[in-house]
């Protein structure tokens, strides 16, 4: 069975390779979506271009107030190493075209997550929970962190204009998360993090976490 199911995706990936034969270089990219109806946002997708460059999409099922429940969709940049990492593991496992997700898995649940594939070298997607190969889990951990450094902006910026209080703590929040690699390309907020570090009207201790997190190194930001 493993045989047969070896050669189906090598099968699926060949037809899709012929049918992308055109598709210039330049729009190769890979789109990474996470679904979970307990969470906020209930949906969020990451589409990123071999160049590093994408977009951000997410949305939302409660309302918390404006700004915070509208949908949410930004361009993004993903740097190096991530960028070549992510493609590397789509290419090594035949462009997601195989089947990802581990049986009989007693893991928790934390989202149905999709990979999907275009290129001029082929195509394919895969949907799991928890993957039964780890280099998967791995850049899905990684594009979570940086999903998870895009919502934080998200609600940085919200924080900034109804609640100021809540900001050191957010901030706080998110540098221990960056200390442990759950929030990555801090780059992308770098426009909520100036403004805040900025405003003299938001406590001195917040502007301090922000101009930190500013300066982190390339590889985190």
């Amino acid at each position: 069975m493993k045989f047969v199911a070896a050669l189906f995706a090598l099968l699926v990936a060949g037809t899709a390779t012929a049918q992308n034969a055109a598709l210039p270089a330049s729009k190769t990219h890979i789109r990474f979506t996470v679904a979970d109806p307990q969470l906020e946002p209930a949906e969020y997708s990451l589409e990123i271009y071999e160049d590093g460059t994408g977009s951000y999409t997410a949305s939302y099922t409660a309302s918390k107030n404006d700004s915070a429940a509208a949908p949410v969709d930004r361009v993004i940049h993903v740097h190096e190493p991530l960028v070549s990492h992510l493609f590397a593991t789509a290419r090594a496992h035949h462009f997601f075209a195989v089947e990802c997700q581990a049986s009989h898995s007693h893991v928790a649940f934390t989202g149905n997550k999709t990979f999907a594939y275009t290129g001029a070298d082929g195509a394919g997607s895969c949907s799991f929970n928890y993957s039964r190969d780890q280099a998967i889990n791995q850049i899905a951990s990684d594009l979570v962190a940086v999903a998870y450094t895009l919502e934080v902006g998200t609600r940085l910026a919200s924080e900034h204009r109804y609640d100021r209080l809540s900001l050191d703590g957010e901030l706080g929040a998110l540098q221990e998360a960056v200390q442990e690699r759950r929030a990555l390309e801090l780059g992308n907020i770098a426009s909520e993090l100036e403004s805040i570090a900025n405003d003299d009207a938001v406590m001195a201790r917040a502007r301090e976490r922000a101009r930190a997190l500013l300066l982190e190194p390339a590889s985190v930001r």
